[in-house]
């Protein structure tokens, strides 16, 4: 049986690279609004980040995605951002322990 390549993407905040399943894509649109992209499928420019709390504080912190996209975000993007990595993070330990 063939092998499948594994498509990887690189976290914008710590510059490791990650399978693109394990990342969570924010993305501007061409209207300049930033949103999460849950289905990873919304046209725009995007970014990743990985799934973990730690991480999405630290790009609160260095205020990432404003540099990345070049706009200006509210505090309140990534204090949404960081609820749902938190619940990504909770939904992932939850299964894997469960396999």
């Amino acid at each position: 049986m063939k092998k499948r390549k594994i498509p990887m993407r690189k976290d914008i905040v710590t510059g490791e690279m990650f399978p693109k399943k394990e990342l969570i894509r924010v993305v501007r649109d061409s209207q300049g609004n930033v949103s999460v992209d849950e289905t990873g499928k919304k046209s725009g420019r995007g970014a990743y980040i990985s799934i973990n709390t730690d991480v999405a504080k630290k790009a609160k912190d260095q205020h990432v995605f404003e540099k990345a996209f070049s706009v200006k975000l509210e505090d309140s993007f990534y204090d949404d951002l960081i609820a749902y990595v938190d619940h990504k993070q909770a939904r992932k330990e939850l299964f894997e322990n469960g396999k």
